[in-house]
C-alpha cells in the first residue's frame, strides 16, 4: 500500500511538471552561460555539489525537428538547460559541417556520400526528422552553430573519422567558444592530442575507474579539464565517488537500452535515480521525460546554478 502511494504521489509531481515544463516553454528559454573558460571549470568541478544536466544526443531531434540542426537545439532549450551533442563531418571542400551519417539519405533529401559534396552543394538539400519528413532546414556549418550556441547552452563535439581535432579547436577559438565548449574524445592519446592543441578546452574522455584517469594523467591531462564519459550503462557509485574526489564530473550515456527502461517503466524514476547514484551528465534521446525528472531532482534537492538564466 505504501509503494502504491508513493508511485501515485510521484505521477502527481511528474504530472504537475510536466505541466510546468510545457508553460514555460510558452514563455521562456533556458540558457546556460559562462563568461570565460575558469568559470565554466567550477561548474564542472565535482568536489562540491553539481547540477545535474542533460546532454541532448544529436541536439534533442523530434517531430519536426532533424537531428544536428540549429532549429532544433533552439527547440531544446525552451525544454531544459541543456548541453547540445552534435557531430562535425567534412564535406568534399573541407568544410566542417553538422551531420552524424556518412551517407545522405537518412538524414536530408539527397543522396550519396557527404564527402561527396561542397559546402555549396550540401545547401541544395533539406533535412529530414526521424519520421522521415522533409523540413525547410538546411546542413549547418560548425561556425553556425557555435556562434548559434554562445551563451545560450554548453556543447560537446563530437567528430566523425577524418575530421581533424586542430580544425575543431581552430573554430572554437576563431568563434570565441572556449567558455562553452567541450570536445569529445574517445582514447587517452586523443584527449592528450586535444590538451597539446587547446590547453584551456574542457575535454570528454573515457573515464570508467582509476586505472583510466592515471592513463590520462600520465599523458599530462589535467583532471581539472577532465569530464568522464563512464559509459552507457550505470557503473558502481563508488565510480562516481572516485571521480568526484578528483573534481570529475560525469557523463552518463542512457541513450539505448536505459532510455528504453524509463519509457517503458515511467514510475521507476529512472533518470531521478541515475542522478542520484552519482551522475552528473545524462546523455539522452529523451529530453523531455529525463527533463522532468531532473527538474523534480533539482526542487528536491533545493539547487540552483547562477549560470543557469530563463528569458
Amino acid at each position: 500500500m505504501g509503494l502504491l502511494l508513493a508511485m501515485k504521489q510521484f505521477n502527481l509531481l511528474l504530472i504537475a511538471a510536466c505541466f510546468l515544463t510545457l508553460s514555460a516553454r510558452a514563455q521562456h528559454k533556458q540558457y546556460l552561460t559562462f563568461k570565460d573558460t575558469k568559470e565554466l571549470q567550477l561548474f564542472l568541478n565535482a568536489k562540491k555539489t553539481t547540477y545535474p544536466l542533460i546532454s541532448v544526443h544529436r541536439g534533442g531531434p523530434m517531430k519536426g525537428f532533424p537531428e544536428n540542426c540549429i532549429e532544433t537545439f533552439e527547440n531544446a532549450i525552451s525544454y531544459q538547460p541543456v548541453i547540445i551533442e552534435f557531430d562535425v563531418a567534412l564535406s568534399k571542400d573541407s568544410a566542417l559541417v553538422i551531420m552524424h551519417d556518412d551517407k545522405l539519405e537518412r538524414t536530408t533529401d539527397g543522396t550519396g556520400s557527404i564527402g561527396s559534396y561542397t559546402y555549396a552543394e550540401l545547401q541544395k538539400f533539406h533535412l529530414k526528422d526521424n519520421q522521415g519528413t522533409v523540413t525547410s532546414f538546411k546542413i549547418p556549418t560548425l561556425d553556425e552553430v557555435l556562434t548559434w550556441g554562445k551563451n545560450k547552452v554548453l556543447f560537446t563535439i563530437d567528430l566523425k573519422e577524418g575530421v581533424p581535432y586542430a580544425k575543431i579547436v581552430n573554430a572554437v577559438r576563431k568563434t570565441h567558444s572556449e567558455s562553452n565548449s567541450i570536445v569529445i574524445t574517445y582514447n587517452a592519446n586523443q584527449a592528450a592530442e586535444v590538451h597539446k592543441l587547446a590547453p584551456e578546452l574542457m575535454i570528454s574522455a573515457s573515464v570508467r575507474g582509476k586505472e583510466d584517469l592515471e592513463r590520462l594523467n600520465r599523458m599530462e591531462v589535467p583532471n581539472d579539464r577532465i569530464v568522464a564519459f563512464v559509459g552507457v550503462s550505470a557503473p558502481e557509485k563508488s565510480v562516481y565517488q572516485y571521480l568526484h574526489s578528483q573534481g570529475i564530473s560525469c557523463i552518463l550515456g542512457t541513450m539505448g537500452n536505459l532510455d528504453k527502461s524509463a519509457a517503458a517503466n515511467p514510475n521507476r524514476k529512472v533518470y531521478y535515480n541515475l542522478v542520484a547514484n552519482g551522475a552528473d551528465i545524462l546523455s539522452s534521446d529523451s529530453l523531455a521525460q529525463a527533463g522532468n525528472e531532473l527538474d523534480l531532482y533539482r526542487a528536491d534537492k533545493k539547487l540552483t546554478s547562477t549560470n543557469v538564466k530563463i528569458k
